[in-house]
């Protein structure tokens, strides 16, 4: 599937970008990305350093305004699903207070985020993101693993459809990261839309169900892994990483 095709599922997105474009100045950041993400579905945004990836995920989660294009949530995407509207954004660097405890941070971005009932929002995150024996503890004195499953929790406050995470496991150890995914992909199989960004390659073929490739802010390719594979003309031989950077090679990146 080329870059900017919609999704062939018959089921409505939850999130829909058309045309997104960012530009600084004189520099064009992102050029013209479409894409569709449903309900269950894990996306993975790949592409080298400086591709754009941040700056998409960024623009997603609302934390900046994209130059032009739209991004837009579908009408009654979180009816019967059991997760309310709007994005989780989860950046890379976690903006955690190490000196607070698990519970107080929680309460602090659910009061931040001005969420009706604190004390309920983290008990609920406590539960679902496997932290109530770590509540009273100082984020300080977490494992790697344990304060990016804070930072996703803090993201997960707001009940949100659609997750977006950029490069979650950037800092973690190969056991942290397997703990990690299957957290995430738990999140994904209840109904949750995750979009994360990776520089792990593997990552992407092992979790993503579809991969979005940017280079120099241009939207490449979007489709399933053994798609991308096909697309570089091996499926086999080279693995799914040299699968990736010979399609890069063949795109002139």
């Amino acid at each position: 599937m080329n870059a900017g095709e919609a999704s062939t599922s018959e089921s409505q997105p939850l999130l829909s970008m058309r045309g997104v474009a960012k530009r600084y100045g004189e520099r064009e950041a992102l050029r013209g990305v479409s894409f569709d993400a449903h309900a269950g579905e894990m996306v993975a945004v790949i592409g080298p350093n400086g591709a754009g990836k941040t700056t998409l995920l960024s623009i997603v989660a609302g934390v900046q305004p994209a130059t032009s294009g739209e991004v837009r949530m579908a009408d009654g995407a979180a009816a019967g699903r059991g997760v309310g509207w709007g994005v989780g954004w989860v950046p890379q660097h976690p903006a955690l207070y190490s000196r607070l405890s698990v519970a107080e941070n929680l309460e602090l971005f659910a009061r931040l985020e001005r969420n009706p009932d604190p004390s309920a929002a983290v008990a609920t995150m406590l539960e679902q993101t496997g932290l109530r024996e770590r509540a009273g503890e100082r984020v300080e004195h977490l494992s790697g693993g344990n304060r990016q499953r804070v930072n996703i929790a803090i993201g997960l406050l707001s009940d949100p459809a659609v997750l977006i995470l950029d490069e979650p496991s950037s800092s973690l150890d190969p056991r942290q990261r397997e703990r990690l995914w299957h957290f995430i992909g738990a999140l994904s199989q209840r109904g949750r839309c995750v979009l994360f960004s990776t520089h792990n390659v593997a990552e992407a073929e092992r979790y993503a169900q579809r991969v979005l490739v940017l280079a120099d802010g241009e939207p490449l390719f979007i489709g399933s892994p053994v798609e991308l594979a096909r697309a570089a003309g091996s499926e086999e031989e080279l693995g799914f990483e040299g699968a990736f950077v010979e399609f890069l090679r063949k795109r002139g990146h």
